[in-house]
């Protein structure tokens, strides 16, 4: 079975095609399964789109869900589409989110931070002038905030878990082995599933997400692994699927996951 659980859409501002059109790429690449994980609106605040061009506008939400809840209905018997979300994690925040998401019939959330002391994780000048002790501590407050995500309760997946990387290639130098192994301990705990995401190659590190050291050290700890291509165009839906589940079979591997009615579905490899 060939599935993808990272897609986003033009709702975003950042991604270019409708939801259909990732549909029908996902038939194309000869998938079975496709969710829709846009990025969720700042629910957090007043405005309806503080953030124009990286996330959906709070007035876009309802139409969002209801337009996957159609596509689920049309390419019924043709392709299985998931309603998912992409998430932001603001603990201070994270009241409001659980709360817009009351009552929507989620297959699967993934739980993703994307902003750390409140600079971007992509942001390619957040390192500059940083001490050595900063780097470590910086990288020290990112698994911080991934671990309490993994204990909200409201996340199937966990989203590009060292994804500071991207622009930043020396991230995975920085020594946190502790940091890291204690995360994959409580994503493996809560039984959640941490994704492989392929977006990596298109950004400077060149790589998938996570590493391969950390997926080796995800197994140590029974962590749940699923695919993710974070799609942004839809030629890139399944992207190298096949040389992930080559990867982690040769890791040790033996099953991944996808999530259905938020119930997890296991996928031999």
């Amino acid at each position: 079975m060939k599935f993808d659980l990272h897609t986003h859409n033009e709702r975003c501002g950042h991604a270019t095609g409708t939801i259909e059109h990732y549909v029908q790429a996902a038939i194309d690449a000869g998938l079975q399964v496709i969710g829709i994980s846009d990025h969720s609106p700042y629910f957090a605040d007043e405005k309806d789109q503080p953030f124009p061009g990286i996330a959906m506008a709070r007035s876009e939400f309802s139409n969002y869900v209801a337009e996957v809840q159609r596509l689920k209905q049309q390419y019924e018997g043709k392709i299985e589409v998931l309603l998912g979300m992409e998430s932001d994690f603001f603990p201070d925040r994270f009241d409001a989110y659980r709360k817009a998401y009351e009552g929507i019939p989620f297959d699967y959330i993934i739980g993703s931070v994307h902003q750390v002391s409140g600079v971007s994780i992509f942001n390619r000048n957040r390192w500059k002038g940083l001490s050595e002790k900063r780097h470590i501590e910086e990288k020290q407050l990112y698994y911080n905030l991934i671990r309490q995500s993994a204990r909200t309760g409201l996340f199937q997946i966990l989203g590009h878990i060292d994804a500071m990387k991207g622009y930043y290639p020396q991230f995975s130098e920085i020594p946190a082995h502790e940091d890291i192994d204690e995360t994959l301990r409580i994503i493996g705990g809560e039984e959640i599933a941490i994704e492989i995401n392929t977006s990596g190659s298109t950004k400077d590190v060149g790589g998938w997400y996570p590493s391969d050291e950390i997926l080796e050290r995800a197994l140590h700890f029974g962590v749940n692994v699923t695919f993710g291509s974070d799609a942004h165009i839809p030629s890139r839906v399944g992207d190298d699927f096949e040389l992930v589940q080559k990867r982690l079979k040769e890791i040790g591997f033996k099953q991944w996951v996808f999530y259905r009615r938020k119930q997890r579905i296991i996928v031999p490899l």
